[in-house]
């Protein structure tokens, strides 16, 4: 007979600690947005980030755990009753993958696993935040990121990862989300850029970020927080988070010396934003094959994603859309890579359950043909096409209705002024001059004003280089 069901507690230490670890990583995200983006739409910026912590908890309790993972219905979502937010689990068999024959299932409580899964939801949203700076009505946002977890994200998280469409008919690999958070955020984050429209100014005005150690120290609270993401999503202590550990930092790393490397070749300098956005495409690359590659194929990962990404965002100013931090260009860019990666180099020597339980197949390079790179790339254009298309037509419909893009009076003055009614920096005039904290410390006058009387500067006839990335 079965033996009784029992906690694991080495899991449920590690998925609890992961589970904090990815938390953090959304206030690293609004801290390296924030960085990244001008002084006056700073506060805007992060709470983004933070209003996504409050609402999609809230949702992803209530019914969209069952969303993604309760029992399949149709191969498009789960059982929307499975886990409701009005049950509680707290019954000693309340253990996550428990069944009849393996009661403890890994021995983890189906709340630690809820909660794991609940801050990947959260930071996703997030993310497409980074395509918007500058010109979004808080409440438009409110109301898409409601509508686009709703309709895209959970849906897609079931497909990817519990039983639905992708994983379980396709058989395509994710380990931890290239897939179902990289692809998927940055897809919607082209489309509500577009429905939104360039920013004042765009591409002419100089829009560099305000605070470049601000964006140092999102992006390493990002590193550290991503090792609960990537080794966490083993969701057990074995070999294989081990490898999904050490695979995160190779890739992480030797994508920080391609994006420099770049930076190098093209203007001579590398930069502080370049080595901090370098590691942001590094994780975005190694998050779905991390558990499912050699540390050599890591390594090279992360050297590919480092040189493409920091290439890839300059695809704005060719194709005229205004994806203000760059989340299509790493994002978008990064998750594609790391995703088609596993049909080249996935491989059953560093993980059995690429066939025993995905029952995939080992990827080009290891003899496995390629169906898995086929695999890959149609999941990949699964939830491109599902992902932007929704998006658009939430942002288009927000937009047409309760309106989703700020005033023009608004954007010029400050976004944060104009939504929230506070700034981030005080602004008085310091000492009876007329710049206030931003002339003192030379960035200019807030909003880009001119003192009275002044007539404004030609605006240059071709864009200025932005050092933007994320």
């Amino acid at each position: 007979m079965p033996e009784a069901p029992t906690i694991d507690g080495a899991n449920t230490t590690w998925l609890l600690v992961s589970t904090a670890l990815v938390l953090l990583m959304t206030p690293g995200l609004a801290l390296f947005y924030g960085g990244l983006n001008r002084a006056k739409g700073v506060l805007n910026m992060m709470m983004m980030s933070f209003s996504a912590i409050g609402l999609i908890s809230i949702l992803w309790w209530f019914y969209g755990f069952s969303v993604a993972f309760g029992t399949d219905v149709n191969g498009f979502w789960g059982d929307p009753g499975a886990y409701l937010g009005t049950k509680t689990f707290l019954a000693e068999t309340d253990l996550w993958g428990a069944t009849a024959e393996n009661p403890s299932g890994i021995g983890v409580p189906l709340y630690v696993f809820m909660a794991f899964q609940m801050v990947f939801a959260v930071i996703t949203v997030a993310l497409i935040s980074g395509a918007i700076a500058d010109r979004a009505k808080f409440a438009g946002w409110l109301l898409f990121a409601f509508g686009w977890a709703t309709l895209v994200y959970f849906p897609v998280a079931h497909w990817v990862w519990g039983g639905g469409i992708i994983g379980a008919d396709i058989h395509a690999l994710d380990f931890a989300g290239g897939t179902a958070v990289h692809i998927n955020a940055g897809a919607a984050a082209l489309a509500v850029a577009l429905v939104l429209g360039k920013r004042l100014g765009w591409p002419r005005e100089g829009m560099k970020p305000h605070n470049i150690p601000l964006v140092a120290l999102g992006a390493g609270l990002l590193w550290f927080g991503w090792f609960g993401f990537n080794a966490g999503s083993e969701l057990t202590v074995d070999s294989v988070a081990g490898l999904a550990f050490i695979n995160t930092q190779l890739a992480t790393a030797a994508a920080v010396l391609g994006w420099i490397a770049v930076e190098w070749v093209k203007d001579r300098k590398p930069t502080m934003v370049g080595a901090s956005s370098g590691a942001v495409a590094g994780l975005v690359a190694i998050t779905p094959a991390c558990g499912f590659i050699a540390p050599w194929a890591s390594v090279l990962l992360g050297i590919v994603a480092g040189v493409v990404c920091a290439l890839a965002v300059s695809l704005k100013y060719k194709l005229g859309y205004d994806d203000s931090l760059d989340v299509v260009g790493v994002h978008f860019v990064g998750g594609w890579i790391g995703s088609l990666w596993l049909g080249l180099f996935a491989t059953n020597s560093v993980n059995a359950a690429i066939t025993d339980v995905v029952g995939a197949s080992d990827g080009l390079f290891y003899g496995g043909g390629a169906t898995q790179l086929g695999r890959q790339a149609l999941a990949g254009l699964i939830v491109t096409v599902w992902s932007f298309g929704i998006a658009w037509v939430l942002a288009f419909v927000i937009e047409k209705t309760i309106g989703f893009r700020v005033k023009a009076e608004a954007e010029v003055e400050g976004i944060d002024i104009g939504e929230h009614a506070e700034s981030s920096y005080d602004l008085s005039p310091a000492g009876g001059g007329t710049g206030g904290a931003f002339a003192m410390a030379g960035i200019g006058t807030p909003g880009g004003s001119t003192t009275s009387g002044a007539k404004p500067e030609a605006e240059p006839a071709e864009p200025v280089s932005e050092k933007v990335a994320g």
